[in-house]
């Protein structure tokens, strides 16, 4: 007679043989969800910053809102578009989906990546990835830059401006970097944000309030390779994964570091809004390395700092860190993205799963499934599956 432990190999070598196969693994929900995308529309919302030729940059391509569709649908769930305007409240009465696939960054405001998270609150519906605070938090770099020094996190010296006028603290080293404190995807960020003396500061800064109409956050630059981390999991998520074998015992996946050499772009160390415009092929588009070229005590030591960052701010599910080396070789945090991009085959995080070996519905699918889990649209797999199994089959990460 077969025992126990000889059932539970080969329950997961049967898991493992089918992980190619269309999503239909473990867990399943009683029934198909109806999910609502919610997204701004690149072309159709309207940016609030006049004054800014990169404004609108993180607002999303409908062929990524056409390929996240593709992928939920990929899994028998209905899909509807939501644009992420002043119409949302609306749609979402009419629609009533049972979760939604929230990719909206905002429009306008200090804290605009939470505004649709908000509204889905209020309204008691499920959605995907981090919650309010996380989300502003994190649209903050300085705010977020305070947490991680509060958590005894690396992370370069740094100093906002809010008038412009403030004296430059003495813990300030040049050359300095200078950024919007509440943008992303570069914005605000090319070969001028470097600054080597107190004029170049002062002007750079100026530029940035007035452009941007918020503070300009500056920090000590940091010389070195920079890095950027995929974070995927929470504490639970094995329960609820698709792909619980890939887990580690915390909860997350370690997935593979990816190294962007700025070394010979368009804005030489620099990873600004145009350079992140680019694609493969272009003149002066980054050298994306993935898995990065560094030895796996480096690559530990990126995945597990990437991790806390996350935590520190009380993010969910998936989010994206990037890290920089200073001139010593230790790495320092720079940002997060709570709601990290998901261009097929172009965004970083879309990138690093690949070289992951998950395909671009195993992300999608694998991001709707922990978000649907929070609000129990999801039963927990058994536990046993989750520890004893691991330790019975052996299996990379």
């Amino acid at each position: 007679m077969e025992n126990k432990s000889e059932t539970l190999v080969t329950f997961m070598e049967q898991e493992i043989s089918e992980s190619d196969k269309p999503p239909s693994t473990r867990p399943r929900p009683a029934r198909h969800w109806r999910v609502a995308v919610i997204a701004n529309v690149k072309g159709e919302s309207t940016p609030t910053l006049p004054n800014a030729i990169d404004a609108g940059a993180e607002f999303d391509k409908w062929e990524t809102i056409q390929a996240i569709q593709a992928a939920i649908e990929s899994d028998g769930h209905s899909t509807i578009f939501l644009q992420a305007d002043i119409t949302l409240p609306h749609a979402l009465r009419e629609v009533c989906p049972d979760v939604c696939f929230n990719i909206a960054e905002g429009l306008g405001g200090d804290a605009r990546e939470a505004q649709v998270p908000a509204l889905l609150e209020m309204m008691h519906i499920p959605y995907t990835a981090s919650r309010v605070l996380a989300n502003a938090l994190g649209l903050d770099k300085t705010m977020t830059k305070r947490v991680w020094r509060d958590w005894g996190l690396p992370t370069a010296p740094f100093q906002e401006f809010v008038t412009g006028n403030e004296p430059l603290s003495p813990e300030m080293t040049f050359p300095m970097f200078v950024k919007p404190a509440r943008e992303g995807t570069g914005m605000g960020m090319d070969d001028g944000s470097i600054v080597y003396d107190k004029s170049a500061l002062y002007n750079r800064v100026a530029w940035v309030i007035q452009t941007y109409q918020q503070p300009a956050l500056v920090e000590t630059y940091l010389p070195g390779r920079e890095f950027t981390v995929g974070v995927i999991g929470r504490h639970d998520a094995p329960l609820f994964s698709r792909k619980s074998q890939y887990y580690h015992p915390d909860g997350f996946l370690r997935l593979p570091v990816l190294e962007v050499d700025n070394h010979n772009t368009a804005t030489p160390g620099v990873y600004g809004y145009l350079t992140k415009t680019l694609h493969q092929g272009d003149e002066g588009v980054p050298g994306f390395l993935c898995p990065a070229p560094i030895d796996e005590e480096l690559a530990a030591r990126l995945q597990e700092l990437a991790i806390r960052a996350h935590q520190s701010l009380g993010a969910l599910d998936v989010s994206r860190v990037d890290i920089r080396l200073d001139a010593n070789g230790s790495p320092c945090l720079l940002e997060i993205n709570t709601l990290p991009g998901l261009s097929p085959g172009f965004s970083d995080l879309c990138v690093i799963a690949n070289a992951f070996g998950w395909s671009y519905e195993d992300l999608i699918l694998e991001i709707l499934y922990l978000g649907a889990s929070r609000y129990g649209l999801l039963q927990a797999a058994e536990p046993i599956h989750l520890t004893s199994l691991r330790t019975l089959v052996s299996i990379p990460g």
